[in-house]
């Protein structure tokens, strides 16, 4: 069947009647107006002069902000969900696959949820991808009514890298995406890449805090039901400063929750088409000038397969937990080329009008890319099939939309790569009070003096993978870090008292499901504790040294090229109250 560019097309949507629309053009969410918030940064910034690390070094410390608290769950109660937050089909301009392709693949690796995620362009938004999109994941949940099929969008992030906005499914979901991305996407208003320091800096800011604290409003006014958003990628250009983490965060932390704590293109060193520049994750770049300056070289690759803001004990992500912040990392596949496929892209028409191959005005034009054509060698491709690798697993009550989202929203996530694990639990308590206990993401309120105990429930993996190997989980290792408040300098990337305080080898228990408790020195003050494990096969000692992280993950010219002899699981903090 020839390729119809743009199928069912719908009618525009224009003006501020067409699309729900609450409180656009608001104030910054500190309660500063656009103007008065602009002039405090860019006066700053001044002030500082060439050495000012990103945005809000000069801003005055604030109480993090917390997320609304979720209901207490019993964790035997929990159903853990295999779910890719992170997909692209034929609706983003540089992907392949169909849906009905990526549903197919996804189910054989037993995702039970994911979320189409198409980039924001042209062609998705003012030529009816969206819509089209949205028609098909409504056939897909009709056919496929053991999975839940969500639509989100890739936003790129107003001065930043991208995220991932997941809105729960409701009429109005794809109303309101298709007016956020119109109204707050940085790629379609052109607010990308900013040079720090700059005023553009400062006011592209507001317009990304201004895009979520947007996203909260429609919750809030019941426009759709739930929405919350992941940064995706932060530290692969460089361009996420610690200091917008907090501010994306600060906007709404009920919306703004967490990031990629791994990103997608997993296979990027093993491709048809890698070269020796070629990494894994596709974390490829060096500092540019529009690059944070204060993150190191090592900032740029990944480790063990993770970000560097996540990889590194006592570094980015520990100083957000270090504030209080429930900030929560996830994993997933960013899907857009299967590594070593034989399909290739299909052929948009020729023509008036149609330009020669797969660019993006032809995409821009059609809406989508047409279906892929099989061919008989291996194409260009970084990535694995949903849940074929990297996995995020969430712990929700029931198997909803609405209790998947907030699962992610109450830290409730572990993650692991190439199927390290078949299950995991993990529960602090007191030792004296076994019935007390709290899983990821939650809170164990104690008295001072009170002794701690952290029990870990393990399922090894007893089938193969699709690499035809049975991976053997070899350690784990126990983070601990303390809770100080907020931080004097937004752009702080340390947390001082967060280190490993126990290392445990395991290697001898992968036949069967076994247990591990591990005592903790009582609680005096305020905390958390979060988990690390690995295959084993590499590791190091951690750039902040050997008495923070003696057995870290290593940036990616140590490592092997090949993702499935490196695999590692972390699991979200549970954080410790004491009263």
């Amino acid at each position: 069947m020839p390729f119809d560019p743009r199928p069912e097309q719908p009618a525009p949507v224009t003006g501020a009647s067409s699309a729900p629309e609450l409180s656009r053009g608001a104030s910054a969410p500190s309660g500063l107006s656009r103007r008065s918030f602009l002039g405090a940064s860019v006066a700053a910034t001044v002030a500082v002069g060439a050495t000012t690390q990103g945005l809000g070094s000069a801003a005055s410390a604030q109480a993090a902000p917390m997320p609304s608290e979720s209901a207490v769950v019993d964790p035997e109660a929990l159903s853990w969900l295999v779910f890719d937050h992170h997909v692209h089909s034929v609706y983003s301009h540089d992907a392949k696959y169909p849906m009905t392709t990526i549903l197919d693949q996804a189910q054989r690796f037993a995702v039970d949820a994911i979320a189409f995620t198409e980039h924001s362009n042209k062609g998705h938004a003012n030529v009816g991808g969206v819509f089209n999109a949205a028609r098909e994941i409504d056939t897909a949940r009709a056919a496929r009514p053991d999975m839940l099929v969500l639509q989100g969008l890739e936003w790129y992030i107003p001065g930043a890298e991208h995220a991932t906005v997941l809105v729960a499914p409701g009429p109005q979901t794809t109303l309101v995406l298709r007016r956020f991305e119109l109204d707050h996407d940085g790629k379609l208003n052109g607010w990308e890449k900013p040079r720090p320091g700059t005023e553009d800096a400062a006011e592209w800011l507001v317009h990304a805090t201004d895009g979520i604290a947007w996203l909260g409003a429609q919750k809030r006014a019941g426009v759709i039901d739930d929405v919350i958003v992941l940064a995706n990628h932060p530290s692969r250009l460089g361009i996420d400063s610690p200091g917008e983490l907090r501010a994306w965060q600060d906007a709404d932390p009920d919306v703004f929750v967490g990031m990629e704590g791994a990103p997608g293109a997993q296979a990027g060193a093993i491709a048809a088409n890698a070269t020796e520049r070629s990494r894994r994750g596709e974390y490829e770049n060096t500092p540019s000038e529009f690059s944070f300056p204060g993150y190191p070289a090592e900032a740029y690759l990944t480790h063990g397969g993770f970000d560097w803001t996540t990889a590194v004990v006592g570094g980015v992500w520990d100083s957000l937990l270090s504030e209080g912040r429930r900030w929560w990392i996830t994993t997933n596949s960013d899907l857009h080329l299967k590594e070593s496929d034989a399909t290739r892209v299909g052929d948009f028409p020729t023509g008036p009008g149609w330009e020669s191959g797969a660019t993006l005005a032809n995409f821009n034009r059609a809406g989508r890319r047409p279906d892929p054509i099989a061919t008989d060698a291996p194409q260009n491709g970084a990535d694995f099939w949903p849940g074929e690798f990297s996995r995020t697993h969430v712990g929700a009550v029931d198997r909803s939309s609405a209790s998947l989202l907030d699962a992610i929203r109450a830290g409730r996530v572990w993650v692991d790569h190439g199927h390290l694990v078949a299950g995991l639990s993990v529960v602090l308590r007191a030792t004296d009070q076994p019935e007390t206990g709290v899983t990821l993401g939650g809170t164990l309120t104690v008295a001072s003096g009170t002794a701690l105990e952290l029990v870990v429930d393990v399922t090894p993996t007893t089938t193969p993978t699709s690499r035809g190997t049975t991976p053997r989980l070899a350690h784990l290792d126990l983070i601990r870090g303390r809770v100080t408040g907020p931080v004097a300098d937004r752009d702080e990337q340390r947390a001082p008292g967060t280190r490993v305080v126990e290392m445990l080898d395991v290697t001898d228990r992968s036949d069967s499901p076994f247990r591990v408790v591990v005592p903790l020195e009582p609680a005096t003050e305020d905390g958390y504790v979060r988990l690390r494990g690995s295959d084993g096969q590499v590791h190091g000692v951690g750039p902040l040294g050997a008495e923070v992280d003696p057995r870290a993950p290593q940036p990616y010219p140590v490592s092997p090229a090949d993702p499935w002899a490196d695999t590692w699981l972390y699991t979200n903090p549970i954080f410790i109250s004491v009263r």
